[in-house]
This record gives structure tokens, sequence and C-alpha cells, in this order.
């Protein structure tokens, strides 16, 4: 079951909901809310534990997180409307979700499910190297990434141009470069053999146009596959936005809602990410009518999550949902360090470690910040998986995490203001086979070996 929660009623409220000017919004809505339910849920962080065992702690952000949305809302750009919900439409919202989707197509589908608090059910693994790619690589890279074992899901890199021209948002060259885009998507499936397989697609639409041109059983983005539709940062959407929203669901494909709250921005600090990231969730349920909801919660400076500050409200507010919620949830790893460094491998370990044992599914891996062209593979998104897939099995509780999260900062959260941006996709892989070079697969099993000696128990 996939049903949008009363999806005019409350998409009518983008024109009828109180007005704001949208200067006033963050300043004088958002953020006091903020600051008031950190405080009347007393919610501190801590930085000696970034994987706290603490189910009233996580308890209590879930319900500031219900909070903030009820009484914050979305604010549309368009019109200066605020959409709001009532508790008890938010209760009856979750109440009719559903708990576990089907996705993919034939005997590549796969049963996505909702995970709890130290499951032993492995996270769901969507690949994504999330950075733009020049348009000769992007079939090699799509390839790349879909030859991992471990992928449940794919989103492929975005194109940067389309037969020589620069895809330019809301133009024909938009929509022919997203025609490109699952193009390459849907061969690369093929001769992998895996022609049903999940996708999220596609990256390269920046407009609502470029993603409605694409809906297609037969060539395109199926009813089997997903949109990520995203939130402005911070609890704000436009019409082009909710345009995606009611075009994935009478078109009959799934959606995501995507979120990024900024830790140093209007969300203060790891506290208001922590709160954010619940009311975020929920706003994707009962305004969007997503089936997931994909999260990058990121440092305002750095650009990334990897640091304890942003561990801990990964932590947390996936504790909160798992505990209280039955929504399914991916969470987006964004590293300083760049492909074929020491530094990316250790990033992407740790924040699967802490995102598995805390209820979510995994999204890996943006590298080098998701800032550079070119500049990600499939081999740190691979350890990703793998950890997520050895915590699970393993049955490791928070405790033990957080041991050895202490253990995987000490090698890189001195470098997060200066970390390596590494090397380039045709300098990590070879292009034609789309298979790693030695010197890179050497460098991502020496520290398999060592993150297994922290005490991670890989099965392979």
């Amino acid at each position: 079951m996939s049903n949008p929660y009363r999806l005019w009623e409350i998409l009518k409220r983008s024109n009828t909901g109180a007005f704001c000017d949208e200067d006033d919004f963050l300043p004088k809505v958002f953020a006091p809310k903020v600051k008031e339910v950190i405080k009347k849920y007393e919610i501190k962080y801590d930085p000696k534990t970034p994987v706290p065992a603490d189910d009233d702690l996580a308890d209590r952000v879930w319900m500031a997180g219900w909070e903030l949305f009820r009484d914050v809302g979305l604010y549309n750009t368009d019109t200066h409307r605020i959409i709001k919900l009532s508790d008890e439409e938010i209760k009856e919202a979750l109440y009719t979700a559903s708990d576990r989707y089907w996705v993919g197509a034939g005997k590549d589908a796969v049963l996505w499910k909702h995970r709890k608090v130290e499951d032993s059910e492995p996270p769901f693994c969507i690949y994504s190297p999330d950075c733009p790619v020049s348009e000769e690589l992007h079939y090699s890279m799509t390839l790349a990434y879909l030859q991992e074992p471990l992928l449940d899901g794919l989103c492929a890199p975005i194109l940067e141009e389309s037969m020589g021209e620069k895809v330019r948002s809301a133009s024909p060259f938009e929509i022919n470069g997203c025609t490109q885009h699952i193009y390459n998507m849907r061969l690369a499936a093929k001769q992998v053999g895996r022609p049903g397989v999940f996708f999220v697609a596609v990256g390269t639409a920046e407009h609502d146009s470029g993603q409605i041109a694409v809906s297609n059983n037969e060539w395109g983005v199926r009813t089997t596959d997903t949109r990520i539709i995203g939130t402005l940062t911070e609890f704000k959407t436009s019409d082009s936005l909710l345009n995606r929203a009611v075009h994935c669901l009478q078109y009959g494909c799934y959606n995501g809602n995507l979120t990024g709250p900024i830790y140093g921005g209007w969300c203060g600090g790891s506290e208001g990410v922590a709160v954010s990231l619940v009311a975020y969730s929920l706003n994707g349920l009962c305004i969007y009518g997503s089936i997931f909801n994909q999260h990058f919660p990121f440092h305002l400076n750095y650009g990334s999550n990897t640091t304890r500050e942003l561990l801990w409200p990964i932590a947390v507010a996936g504790q909160a949902m798992a505990r209280n919620s039955k929504l399914l949830y991916t969470s987006n790893g964004f590293a300083n360090a760049g492909p074929m460094t020491e530094m990316v491998f250790y990033e992407t370990a740790c924040h699967a470690l802490v995102s598995t044992v805390s209820g979510w599914h995994l999204w890996e891996m943006a590298s080098a910040r998701n800032k550079y062209r070119n500049r990600a593979t499939p081999m740190e998104a691979r350890i990703g998986m793998e950890v997520g897939h050895a915590v699970a099995r393993q049955e490791m509780t928070r405790e033990e995490a957080n041991e050895i999260t202490l253990k995987l900062l000490e090698k890189y959260e001195r470098r997060a203001a200066d970390a390596p941006k590494g090397k380039e996709y045709q300098e990590c892989y070879h292009v034609d086979t789309a298979l790693p070079t030695q010197e890179h697969y050497d460098m991502y099993r020496k520290i398999k070996d060592e993150i297994a000696h922290m005490g991670i128990e890989f099965p392979f």
C-alpha cells in the first residue's frame, strides 16, 4: 500500500494557509520553535557519545520533531503560504503508512522494510556517487555501481552535458540530458543482468519538466522506481517541487523526500539538526506522499556529515524514528575526503556503522563533499555497505558501535577541514571494464582489514 495522505486536502493549504513573508519565516517562525522544543524536551548533545544508547533521549527527540513539524509546517515560496497539519492528521498519516514496499521489477524486485534500533536485518543499500560527471564517463560509472553485489538500488551520477551541450535547467537540453541519463541506466542494468533493478532517477533533472519527460515504463523511469523530491532548506517547498510530487503519485511511481538540514544554520547545533530530521520525515509522509525520507544533514563549514557533531544527530534521529514510527529513511553519507584516499574509507565506514545500529537504511557515498566533478567511485560505497551488513549480522549494540566509532574518528576527524580531494573516477577505475585499478582495490582491502580488527565481523 502506498496511498498519499489526503493529497488535495493538504495541497489546497498551499493556497489557503497562513500568509507569511519569506524573509520572516526562518527567523520568526522556524528558528524560535527549534530553540523552544530543544529546551522543552531537554535535548543535549554529548560529543563524547556520538552513538547514544538512550531510549528516553530518542523518544524526546521524536516528540520535539513532531511538535516542530506541527507548529512550523512547510512554507511554499511561490504562494507565501504555510501548509500545516494537526496532531490528529499526523497520527492518521502515520497509522495508514506502510512499513514495507516491494521496489524494482521481476527477479530484481526487493522488499524494503522498516528497521529497528540494533536490527539484525541488514540495511537497504542504495549506491550513489552523488556527484556531477562528464558525459564520456557517465555510462562507465553507472555500470561500475551496478556491478556491486550488495546494491539494492542505484541513484546514478548527474550528467553535466548531453550531446556536447550543458544541461540547462528548464530547457530542452535538460529533457535531452534526462533521457540520456535514464537510457544509460537501463542499458547498464541490462548488460549486468539486472534489468529490473530499483532506480532512484533521474538526478540530472533539476526542473519538474525534466522528471515528467522520462516517466515511461518501456524505456524510462518505471512505476517500480522512485524519484527524489527535495524540501528546500529549511522547511520550504515550491510549486515546482509540489508538481513533481503530484506527478509521481498520479503516474504511479514511488517518491522520496530529500532533506539537508544544516548544522550551523537555522537549525542551530546538533540538537536542532536531530529534531529537524524527525520533522522533515513527517513532512515527507504527510505532504509529499513519500514512501521514504532521504536525509543528508551537513556541516555549514565542512559540507560533510562524518564528524561527531553530525553523527550524533544522525544516531538519535534514526533511533527516534525507529522506535516511534514505521517509516523508511535513508542516511546519505557526505565525506570530506575524495576517492582513493584512506580517509574516505574511514569516513564511510564510520557513517555506515552509526547509521545502521540506529535503524537507518544506507545511501552511500558523496565523496569530497559532493563538490567536484567525477570524484566518486563504488569502492567507498562498497566498504560502507559491507559495514552495514556486518554490523546488522553480528547484532552489534549501540554501546559497541560507539566504541568503534570513537576509534574511527581518531583516524580522520582532525583532517575534516583540509581533507584530501583524492582522484577522479578514471584514475581509480578502468573506464572500459568499469572495474577498480589494483591500487584502488588494495587500499580498500587494507582499510577493511584494519576495520575488522576494530571489531566489525565482515561475512566475507
